[in-house]
């Protein structure tokens, strides 16, 4: 695989700047540039159409909260309002009870986050006057917040992003639908099984979409994160040709053991790679790997989980991701042309 040294404020570069620009080394004698539009990510969906189906676009998401020292996942200067801005569309919310309320988890070790103030910002984001869009994977007591039970979608099916304009998608792992309103069919998406952190993915149905999951997090140590990289990016690739609108891809780039594989380690590498002292990151990889699609103009769409979505520096993830949405609805729109244009005149 060629070695990608992208950057996204160079000097030269201000951060005005309606470009990003990526430099990848993929020989001595070779530089490759690649220019993209920097959009605006806190409502990237809002350009799409609503008969999108959810199944068929990359979303970038994030994994749990805040657990320093020993579980933390996300910076605390990207709190929910800041990654909602930044892209992120997917959230894995891990809740216990501490002193009768709900606060997430990570693991067996606080997150200190209060799911209250979750939906607080959850609803604050919806009802933002920008109009913004995005899946959400949430657990338990949904009527007592803001919006009520008029902020989510709550049927167990893959539904079109029309659909869920200004929503949050129920994703559920727990219960047997006692006390909902059609109780397991009102639950929200809510898979046939989850195996624990098997290696080489499973796969469920919701109703007429077969989805393709992967969420192998109990890696030995860091020695295991070129693995991890390589199972995280074979969900991205699309399914057979036939079959696109009827699979759903999950999968997750985050992944932790302690004490030899923190998820800072795993997400972001340690020392310095690029000069053979340390290792790289999952993020960084595959960053490398979503470049390499758009620099050949490869098909991958996923939901994507991950830790620190915005570090190494410079790694992009999220507004690749975005960009290969971007690409997957050119590809649908050209699609659609060469379709009209071989109907039968009449």
């Amino acid at each position: 695989m060629s070695k990608a040294f992208p950057f996204r404020y160079n000097l030269s570069i201000p951060k005005d700047c309606p470009w990003r620009i990526y430099r990848d080394k993929p020989s001595k004698k070779r530089i490759d540039i690649l220019v993209l539009p920097k959009r605006k990510l806190d409502a990237f969906l809002s350009t799409l159409p609503d008969s999108t189906r959810l199944n068929s676009i990359c979303l970038p998401g994030k994994m749990a909260f805040y657990g320093w020292p020993i579980s933390q996942c996300q910076s605390e200067t990207t709190p929910l309002s800041v990654q909602l801005a930044d892209g992120i569309r997917v959230l894995d919310i891990r809740l216990a009870i501490q002193n009768g309320r709900l606060v997430t988890f990570h693991g067996q070790f606080p997150e200190r986050t209060a799911f209250q103030s979750i939906l607080g910002d959850l609803h604050a984001f919806l009802t933002s006057p920008t109009p913004t869009e995005f899946s959400a994977l949430v657990h338990g007591e949904l009527e007592a917040g803001p919006g009520g039970f008029g902020m989510w979608f709550l049927e167990n099916r893959i539904p079109t992003l029309g659909e869920v304009r200004g929503k949050a998608i129920l994703f559920s792992r727990f219960g047997d639908g006692t006390g909902w309103n059609g109780g397991l069919e009102g639950m929200g998406i809510h898979p046939t099984t989850w195996p624990d952190s098997a290696k080489q993915g499973f796969t469920w149905t919701c109703k007429d979409v077969t989805v393709r999951t992967q969420d192998w997090y109990n890696i030995s140590s860091f020695l295991s994160i070129p693995e991890k990289t390589q199972v995280s990016e074979q969900l991205l690739l699309p399914p057979p040709v036939g079959t696109e609108q009827s699979v759903l891809s999950i999968t997750y780039f985050s992944a932790a053991s302690i004490p030899l594989a923190t998820p800072s380690t795993v997400a972001t590498g340690f020392g310095w790679p690029r000069f053979g002292m340390g290792t790289e990151g999952v993020n960084s990889r595959i960053s490398k790997f979503l470049l390499a699609a758009l620099k050949e103009d490869r098909v991958l769409r996923a939901w994507t989980l991950m830790d620190f979505y915005n570090k190494p520096i410079g790694s992009d993830v999220v507004p690749l991701l975005v960009e290969l949405t971007n690409l997957l609805q050119k590809a649908a729109h050209l699609a659609a042309r060469s379709s009209d244009r071989n109907l039968p005149s009449t």
